[in-house]
């Protein structure tokens, strides 16, 4: 916890009405998601479900208030890409800028690390010109964690009547071995008591 009272820990079926609202704004009113309908509570809550079985689902807790939310997923889903994990993050509107994303970035780091996962990568919208949908700060905040631009793709997300592109950022967090240890489960990890 740190000195606001922030508490980082794993999220519960019980959050996913909150986390859900968090999420919301983000499908209907901007193209950093590039969901066009509000997922229903039961699909959010088994996507929780689903990425707790290998990966972690961290949330930002203050007072039993959720502030956002991180989580990592498969990256392609293939068995060679194990050792890669996709992260995405999702703040309450009013919680930008206030370090949180940081904070549950830096869990997520702590965690895939134990994972013996070796590359982080985000999935991210980019606008060729910024507009009232989509700004480069989802990009900016990713830059500032230590993520480097890997790819682009021209065109490839329509929403709200607008064409977008998308970028790869990528992080390495730990060594390439020449014969890396398996993957672990986030709930087989010592670490997932700290988080509880």
């Amino acid at each position: 916890m740190d000195r606001n009272g922030v508490r980082i820990r794993v999220a519960t079926m019980e959050d996913a009405g909150e986390l859900l609202e968090i999420y919301r704004p983000y499908v209907e009113k901007t193209a950093i998601s590039f969901e066009c309908d509000v997922p229903g509570l039961e699909e959010f809550r088994a996507r929780i479900e689903r990425t707790l079985k290998r990966y972690p689902y961290l949330v930002a807790d203050q007072g039993g208030e959720l502030l956002g939310y991180a989580y990592t997923g498969p990256f392609v889903g293939r068995a060679a890409y194990d050792w890669a994990a996709e992260v995405s993050i999702y703040l309450r509107e009013d919680m930008k800028k206030r370090g949180i994303g940081k904070k549950l970035y830096q869990a997520i780091e702590e965690i895939s690390r134990a994972q013996n996962i070796t590359n982080l990568n985000a999935c991210i919208g980019n606008p060729e010109v910024e507009d009232e949908y989509l700004t480069k700060n989802s990009i900016q905040f990713h830059a500032h964690m230590g993520y480097r631009m890997v790819g682009e793709f021209y065109k490839c997300g329509y929403k709200f009547g607008r064409w977008y592109n998308m970028v790869w950022m990528e992080k390495i967090i730990q060594v390439h071995e020449k014969e890396p240890e398996p993957v672990v489960k986030f709930t087989s990890l010592d670490i997932f008591s700290v988080y509880q």
